[in-house]
Parts: C-alpha cells; sequence; structure tokens
C-alpha cells in the first residue's frame, strides 16, 4: 500500500476530488457504490470487491491516529471502496485495533465491505512457536488475537503473509480450513508465495475436500513485473486464482515525488523504514519513472494516478491496494478511476516502454 503525493490541483476530471453525491459524506451509513468504481471477483469466488481498496500498512499509527485513519476510510468509503487490508504485523497490532475502532465509528454494517488480515510473522516475542511460521498452533491462537484487535466475529480473507518451509504444507492447508469451518474467515489466501507453494496447497485441499486458497497478495507496479505476469500465469490459467495486489506505487516511487530527494513526511523518512532511502533515491530508477511524466500530463493526470490505473489493467488483479496519510491524498488516489478509461492499449505499451530498463 503506497503513499501517492499531492499535486497541484486542476480542471481535469482525472485530478479533481470527485464530489459525494447527495446524502453521502464522512457519516454515511454505508461505503458509496460508485458508478465509476469497478467490482470484481475475488479470483474464483462469487465476492466483488472494489478494482481500488485501501490498506493500513506503514501509515496506520506510524502517520494515522484514530481521527485520521477514520477520515481517510470514510474518503475511501465515500469513493465506492469496500475492500480494507489489514495484518497482525502492522505496528504490532495496532493497525488492526484502529482499522476495527474506525469502523465501529463509521457504524457501516457488516455486509457492506470486506476486511483482510495476514498471519505469520507473530507479535509477541521471539519464542520458537510465536513468529515466522504457519503451524497449526499458532494460526488457530492468531486468528482470535486479530479478531479480538479487529473487534469482529470474522474476516472476509484471511492471508498467510509468507510461506512456512518448516511447516508441512498439508498442515496448514488444513488450519487454515479449519479457521474457515469455524466462522473465523470466509476465505483464505497467500502472499508473496512461489507459484508452486500455491499450486501444492491447491492440490492438497482438493484431495482432503478442503477449502482451497483462492486468491494471491503480491508486490505489483510498473517496476515490478515478473511474479504475477510471469511466475503465476499458469495459475491464473488453471484456477482464475485472485490478486489483492501491494505496493502499486513502488513505495511512491512511481508518484515521482522523490527526484528532488526524501520530504519530510514521506515513509523513507519514517523511524524503520530507513531500508527504503536508497531505493527511493536511486538515481536511475527515478530517470525511468520520469519518463512518465510527459504521458501523464498529456493526460491530465497525475503520474501516482497513472500508475494505479495500469496496475489495474491486468485482469487478473482483483483489487489494486492504495495508502495515504491524509485524506486530500485518498481523493487522489482513488481519481484512478477516472485515467482507467484513458489507458487505451497503446497508451499502456507507451508506459511500459518508458519505464523499461
Amino acid at each position: 500500500e503506497d503513499v501517492g503525493h499531492e499535486p497541484h490541483r486542476s480542471s481535469h476530471p482525472a485530478t479533481r476530488a470527485r464530489a459525494a453525491p447527495a446524502g453521502y459524506g464522512r457519516s454515511m451509513a454505508t461505503p458509496n457504490v460508485n458508478p465509476s468504481m469497478e467490482y470484481r471477483r475475488l479470483g474464483p469466488t462469487g465476492l466483488k470487491v472494489s478494482v481500488l481498496s485501501f490498506g493500513s500498512w506503514v501509515t496506520f499509527d506510524n502517520q494515522l491516529d484514530d481521527s485520521l485513519a477514520l477520515e481517510c476510510m470514510a474518503a475511501a468509503g465515500e469513493a465506492g471502496c469496500n475492500f480494507f487490508d489489514n495484518a497482525e504485523a502492522y505496528a504490532g497490532g495496532k493497525s488492526e485495533e484502529i482499522m476495527g475502532h474506525a469502523l465501529r465509528e463509521l457504524g457501516w454494517p457488516r455486509w457492506s465491505y470486506a476486511v483482510t488480515t495476514k498471519v505469520f510473522w507473530g507479535i509477541h516475542g521471539d519464542g520458537p512457536n510465536l513468529r515466522n511460521t504457519l503451524h497449526r498452533k499458532d494460526r488457530m491462537q492468531a486468528i482470535d488475537r486479530s479478531l479480538e484487535r479487529l473487534g469482529m466475529d470474522f474476516v472476509d480473507v484471511l492471508y498467510c503473509h509468507r510461506a512456512d518451509p518448516n511447516t508441512p504444507l498439508e498442515e496448514t492447508v488444513w488450519a487454515m480450513h479449519d479457521i474457515i469451518s469455524a466462522g473465523k474467515a470466509l476465505y483464505w489466501g497467500t502472499s508473496e508465495w512461489s507459484a508452486d507453494e500455491i499450486r501444492g496447497a491447491i492440490e492438497i485441499a482438493e484431495r482432503h475436500h478442503l477449502h482451497k486458497p483462492v486468491t494471491e497478495q503480491s508486490q505489483y507496479n510498473l517496476l515490478e513485473r515478473t511474479k504475477v505476469e510471469c511466475d503465476y500465469a499458469r495459475l491464473n490459467a488453471d484456477f482464475n486464482y485472485g490478486n489483492t495486489i501491494w505496493s502499486p506505487l513502488a513505495s511512491g516511487l512511481l508518484t515521482g515525488k522523490y527526484k528532488d530527494g526524501i520530504p519530510e513526511d514521506s515513509r523513507a523518512a519514517l523511524a524503520g523504514y530507513e531500508w527504503l532511502a536508497g531505493r527511493l533515491t536511486d538515481a536511475e530508477a527515478i530517470a525511468r519513472v520520469e519518463k512518465l511524466r510527459p504521458i501523464a500530463d498529456r493526460l491530465g493526470c497525475t503520474m501516482a494516478q497513472l500508475a494505479l490505473a495500469w496496475c489495474t489493467k491486468n485482469p487478473h488483479v482483483s483489487t489494486v491496494i492504495t495508502g495515504a496519510s491524509k485524506v486530500s491524498q485518498v481523493e487522489q488516489n482513488f481519481g484512478a478511476l477516472d485515467v482507467i478509461p484513458l489507458l487505451t492499449d497503446e497508451v499502456k505499451e507507451e508506459m511500459e516502454a518508458a519505464v523499461a530498463g
């Protein structure tokens, strides 16, 4: 999930913050059903999710307190977002608490939105059964802890945040099946698993008539394409496996805001995220990204909106997870909805050629 920059305002529809329909606003009764929003099936399931969604990685607790998180989620809901992503490891569990509190304050009925979370890293120390694992004991307890922090009876999707080479895959599949059978999650998925690991999980589930994983959550953007477009090609063809992608803006690099250095309010300036600084100030990468600026200017949109719209053009992407540290960034990011129709095959190819290494 990435934070886009706040560019100058213009009169072009792609860069204007669209006014909410009559009767809607920050206190709306449910997330808005936006006629400009596309709602796609989550992989092979019947669940439809907004093609642009909202996640809490980095921002919740680190940059957003409860009140600002609520405002950002309300703005996303106003734009038609019905999919909100989280993880136990985000801010050591605090992110789940903040999102749960915001949803209770918004008062949206539970049927009107989907919430996801991810388990693997652990947040309770370095004991032998507490971190970087997907064994049955920790999965069954981790979901209960996440639900308690969210204040919910179930999540819509529970992801295995990474693969665990130290736990038999069959044990993990059975544990996820039992969590779904207990009503604590409706679907389960994977995050940054290899194609072979995903296929193995599906085959185990089919063999034992268990709940199969239905969606991946991968990094995917104009600069990071191989895994989603190549490695998962057979998975997509054979199983219609979904993907709820993260980092569509390459941690903000694709917004163009790092060409003059690291802004004080960016994620790369946060304590604990110094590892991003080198990547975001790489001169060669910045030069490639800057080749997108004339295309964005021609279409009358921001570079962030251009990059987000490009991600939606992959038919195997169920939703593009965005992030923001202020309401204006939410509004700008969801302005990408107006850019999507402008991305013809010719424009898409022009963009891909511009950033090619």
